[in-house]
């Protein structure tokens, strides 16, 4: 017998497959394809890098992205989208729906400070084809994108604000209009405007001339040649590990709530592996053969370390990458534009995602409308993006991007694999994986996820905590006392949105506490031998 809300909750469902898999790119694929991916690529050995990339890929990357395919499919056949519901279904344990506070948590703060970067990126949009910073040098559209994000000084930071505002509303309507009305519909609009542009720029960028300082060629050697002594640095596979999470939006919970608006048949395998070959694409193809060859080309190798921080590669460098094409400054600005704005498309189209959860929780337990929720899930990200900008440069925000953006989605998918391995059982979730299956898995992936997928989380997560993550709790190497607080400030806040989401979850359950399925009896097809 059903639960009261899941008798009466309608579910929504996605229009088509092209749809779903182009919305799912679009959750996956964001800024850290084309911001991050080059930036870890540069600074952890070029080439030597990609060996760690693509080895987490396939023993973490492609076995989670179909559990979490699976596990939100499962959640969705009994109307929930939400981690908290989904871990109560696949562990009867009272502490399992608190465990998945963090599936709403983590890409709720990811969503409200990944607003504020993609504000800026739309800003660079338009001023690029004002030409406003052009004529600057690195250190000129340095200040210039300072200016964007210090709303204490001067006029600049106000106009950094409205472009911000501009996200958040476009967010608020995308939202508002629902799964195949506004986010299937955002994605079959801007995925392919976003692939376009990335091919015309990645073709411009591989026929540039070769400068005194560099050449493409020069760039793409040095992504793919590795070196292969450096592989025993702990560091580089760290970075390459922790890439794939961030790259295919791993541990997120954005992926579970996509995939709970599947039907029951609807294959997951197939489309799955597509959308991580979408990501692949996006990452490997343009983001590493756009940024990397353009920045060696004008700033040469030994530059490159000086122009390779979070945002000084792809928006500094790049930057000034367009003001120096040959062609002219029409050309440059119009090729500048496409980069700024595929960056934009990039980021809304994972912010929708983002906040899809946390949309998602407050419908689905609290009966609250599509359209009040997104504009309270507005207002929450207006109010915390300005405590983000305020506080920028005391590392307010790189204490979120860290805890919920970084080491946080190791510790979800931690949690996931071992409720799934040890809870539901491999079995178990390897009958649901196949129903309605375009594609049959190779029993290799079965093995992998059994044995070597929780084992290398395990490391991972020890490693990662020993080596970085402690020392970070601990603000090694933080001087400043202004800055400590500011990020213990940053911290509080953090914990205050998990207690309330805590109370929340506590309280829906006391609304529906749900229905307690023994696990054999969750698919009558599970007891068939495959």
């Amino acid at each position: 017998m059903a639960s009261a809300t899941e008798a009466t909750h309608a579910r929504e469902h996605w229009g088509s497959r092209v749809g779903l898999i182009l919305a799912m790119a679009g959750n996956a694929v964001g800024l850290g394809n084309f911001l991050r991916f080059p930036v870890q690529a540069a600074n952890n050995g070029g080439g030597t890098f990609m060996i760690p990339y693509f080895i987490s890929f396939i023993l973490l990357g492609i076995p989670l992205m179909w559990m979490e395919w699976g596990v939100g499919r499962y959640g969705g056949r009994f109307g929930f989208a939400t981690l908290p519901r989904m871990f109560d279904r696949l562990w009867r344990n009272p502490i399992a729906k608190y465990l998945g506070v963090l599936g709403i948590i983590m890409p709720l703060i990811v969503f409200i400070y990944y607003t504020v970067v993609v504000g800026w990126l739309l800003g660079f949009s338009f001023f690029s084809l004002t030409g406003a910073y052009f004529g600057e040098g690195a250190t000129g559209v340095a200040d210039y994108l300072a200016s964007f994000q210090n709303i204490r000084e001067g006029s600049g930071g106000w106009v950094g604000f409205l472009f911000f505002g501009i996200v958040l509303a476009v967010i608020v309507s995308v939202l508002s209009r629902g799964i195949s009305k506004g986010i299937e519909k955002l994605a079959l609009f801007g995925m392919p405007i976003l692939f376009l542009f990335g091919l015309v720029i990645m073709i411009r960028v591989l026929t540039l001339p070769e400068t005194a300082v560099g050449s493409p060629g020069e760039g793409l050697a040095l992504l793919w040649t590795p070196e292969w002594s450096a592989l025993n640095d702990a560091s580089i596979w760290l970075a390459a590990a922790g890439q794939v999470f961030f790259t295919l939006s791993l541990g997120m919970g954005s992926i579970h709530a996509y995939a709970s608006y599947l039907s029951e048949d609807d294959d997951i395998t197939l489309t799955g592996l597509t959308t991580a070959s979408t990501n692949e694409f996006a990452e490997v193809i343009l983001g590493g053969t756009i940024a990397i060859p353009a920045a060696v080309t004008f700033f040469g190798i030994s530059g490159l370390a000086a122009v390779s921080g979070t945002y000084d590669l792809g928006i500094v460098a790049m930057g000034v990458v367009f003001q120096n094409l040959p062609g002219g400054l029409i050309w440059g600005q119009l090729l500048a534009f496409m980069w700024f704005f595929l960056l934009f498309i990039a980021g809304i189209t994972s912010s929708v995602a983002l906040a899809t959860p946390a949309m998602a929780f407050l419908q689905e337990e609290f009966g609250i409308q599509r359209a009040t929720v997104a504009k309270i899930l507005g207002g929450l990200a207006l109010l915390l993006g300005f405590a983000n900008i305020w506080w920028l440069a005391g590392g307010f925000l790189d204490e979120w991007d860290y805890w919920a953006g970084t080491f946080g989605l190791v510790v979800v998918a931690f949690i996931e694999v071992m409720i799934v391995r040890f809870a539901f059982g491999i079995d178990n979730f390897w009958v649901e994986l196949h129903h309605g299956a375009d594609l049959r898995v190779s029993n290799v992936f079965k093995f992998i996820l059994t044995w070597v997928t929780p084992l290398f989380l395990t490391l991972l997560l020890g490693w990662w905590g020993y080596t970085e993550a402690l020392p970070k709790l601990m603000m090694d190497g933080v001087a400043s006392d202004v800055e400590r607080s500011t990020r213990w400030l940053s911290r509080g806040f953090m914990a205050a949105l998990v207690i309330t989401v805590l109370v929340l979850i506590h309280r829906a359950w006391q609304r529906n506490p749900g229905v307690s399925i023994p696990p054999s009896d969750t698919r009558e097809d599970f007891e068939v031998a495959r």
